[in-house]
């Protein structure tokens, strides 16, 4: 079917205040009494939930504390059902809710708990399948409802995400902390005025675009807090039990944040036994250009003090009685004035954590001026000090330890800049990157777990060049091996590169001419965004988990490597099959 196209833009005639100018005229009493419902949507079906909706979580936490909103959230994504079904799909961990199981949730809940003002969506671009169905759902039980979604579907689409779920009245892009506040109070205006008595009032500018395909929209612009220790951290309560009386918020607890169960290219040689997550802060100074952070910051890096993150853990413990936290940050050790306060914060409380951050980070070195071949390493290392507060496990993306892909994907910089180091694996010599070499030694000494992630089918990427990145993994295990470290706590899986709505990796002449040729997408050329037409829509229901082939209509793969295609599938078959190690005989 033809359905109208509009662009990913914000349709605003002029720039708005922005959402903290707005936000700080909103008092408690403005939407006081006010419903809204968070709903969460399903992620990998293939891994088990365990890292919390801390988005609507945050949201949820300060509309109830600081407002006096009835804010509670419906998460879809706690949902692993074991049963028949879920064998005959060869789905060890369970399956998602079936469409009938959700809509009979969702009924349930708003006819026990209270029909909501407002519904609001949460989920990667990844849901938009279930946000097309949920949105239905909700717009026959409540046709009055307003509707809006937000997160990283709707931060990347914008107002194009109309095209594909007409029944929704807003969006909102970016961070929802402040902007929830603004949707909030329009919607209270149009409960107490009617719709077309707040469009007369003028009360809902800036962010009503006006009537269109249909429906009156609004194009929400979310922005940072300019102090995230303003925030109240997540009150996890919210997830306690759904209302039918299952313990969700047990079932979180119970589910490793990394390691081998967790299934999401996560290994460790520890285990946990109840874990919490939460970001220790938002968005990471560097541009990989495969990596979208839209949704967290983009490049403004801003962090929560060593204080808050330490009285958030401590209640945490106290409370749920946990043994180990995840901060899933973009980049964890950028601030190093942090690290250094944390040590004699987190040290007493014995918990252990994890987190990501960069390789050249934990390897902490520089070329020493004058002395070329010569290296400095920062002191104290903060890969040391954070070890001392507690962290045993760092999830590092290198995704390539071959030179010229570590540059097509915009990881060069800080990661080459300390040269190479020739290292013999199968009686062949590779050339290392020394900052990731450093970065795994410097880990293992001081007892943190370096667990690397990689992708494969890289623009510019040969079948000998993806061999130095499996070679690196050849080296690791025989280098933790001299720490009592298993060769299964080294992860072998590997993604592959999928061009994500938003990311940079577009700009590559190949990736688009192939997102061109295989699906057929086509890009505006002024602003060189995908126009949200068919195609498009049928290139974002195909996205899921990363580590799968897509293919185009006809069956072929999107292949952005150089690579043929069967060599580029058999490099598949092998990593799904737990024999990576054999890409080296090809």
């Amino acid at each position: 079917m033809t359905k109208p196209v509009l662009p990913i833009i914000q349709q605003t005639a002029s720039k708005p205040a922005s959402p903290a100018e707005i936000a700080k005229n909103i008092r408690p009493g403005d939407i006081e009494g006010l419903k809204i419902v968070f709903i969460n949507m399903p992620l990998r079906e293939t891994a088990v939930p365990n890292t919390t909706p801390e988005g609507p979580l945050l949201m949820a936490t300060n509309l109830r504390q600081n407002y006096g909103v009835d804010a509670r959230i419906i998460d879809l994504n706690a949902y692993r059902i074991k049963d028949e079904l879920a064998k005959q799909r060869n789905l060890p961990n369970g399956r998602h809710l079936t469409d009938a199981e959700v809509l009979n949730l969702i009924s349930t809940d708003f006819k026990v708990r209270g029909e909501p003002d407002i519904v609001g969506f949460s989920g990667k671009i990844t849901t938009l399948k279930w946000q097309e169905k949920i949105a239905k759902m909700v717009r026959h039980l409540l046709p009055d409802v307003f509707l809006v979604t937000g997160g990283g579907l709707a931060t990347e689409l914008k107002t194009g995400l109309f095209n594909y779920i007409p029944e929704l009245d807003g969006a909102a892009h970016s961070e929802g902390d402040e902007v929830i506040l603004k949707i909030c109070l329009d919607a209270m205006t149009i409960k107490k005025h009617g719709l077309a008595g707040a469009v007369n009032s003028g009360k809902l500018v800036p962010y009503h675009l006006g009537y269109i395909s249909g429906r009156h929209r609004f194009m929400y612009a979310g922005n940072r807090p300019e102090n995230l220790d303003s925030l109240p951290f997540a009150n996890l309560d919210l997830l306690a039990e759904d209302v039918f009386g299952f313990k969700i918020l047990e079932y979180y607890l119970g589910n490793a944040v990394w390691g081998m169960s967790a299934n999401n290219s996560s290994a460790a040689p520890f285990s946990m036994t109840r874990s919490t997550t939460a970001t220790s802060g938002r968005g990471c100074p560097y541009g990989c250009e495969y990596c979208y952070r839209g949704a967290q910051g983009e490049r403004k890096w801003g962090a929560r003090s060593a204080w808050h993150i330490y009285n958030q853990l401590a209640h945490y413990i106290e409370k749920y009685g946990i043994d180990f936290h995840g901060f899933p940050d973009d980049n964890f050790a950028v601030t190093y004035d942090r690290i250094v306060d944390l040590v004699p914060l987190l040290r007493p409380l014995g918990i252990r954590w994890g987190t990501h951050t960069r390789l050249d980070e934990a390897a902490g070195l520089k070329p020493k001026s004058g002395y070329p071949g010569e290296y400095i390493f920062e002191k104290p290392l903060r890969i040391e000090m954070m070890a001392k507060a507690g962290c045993i496990y760092i999830g590092f993306g290198p995704e390539s330890a071959n030179a010229k892909v570590i540059e097509a994907l915009g990881k060069g910089g800080f990661t080459l800049t300390n040269g190479f180091v020739p290292t013999r694996i199968n009686g062949k010599t590779y050339n290392f990157p020394r900052s990731m070499i450093e970065g795994i030694k410097n880990s293992c000494e001081v007892g943190i777990h370096a667990n690397c992630t990689w992708i494969k089918g890289n623009p510019t990427e040969t079948l000998n060049d993806l061999k130095e990145t499996v070679a690196f993994m050849a080296w690791q295990e025989k280098y933790y091996s001299q720490y009592g470290i298993l060769p299964e706590a080294v992860n072998k899986r590997m993604f592959t590169l999928t061009w994500y709505p938003g990311t940079k990796i577009i700009h590559h002449p190949r990736v688009k001419h192939e997102l061109n040729r295989i699906f057929g997408l086509n890009f505006n050329p002024t602003t060189h965004e995908p126009v949200c037409d068919e195609k498009f829509y049928e290139y974002c229901l195909a996205l899921d988990d990363a580590t799968k082939v897509l293919e185009g209509p006809d069956g072929e793969p999107l292949n952005f490597s150089d690579m043929s295609n069967d060599t580029f599938l058999r490099v598949r078959e092998l990593v799904d099959s737990d024999r990576t190690l054999e890409i080296l005989d090809m």
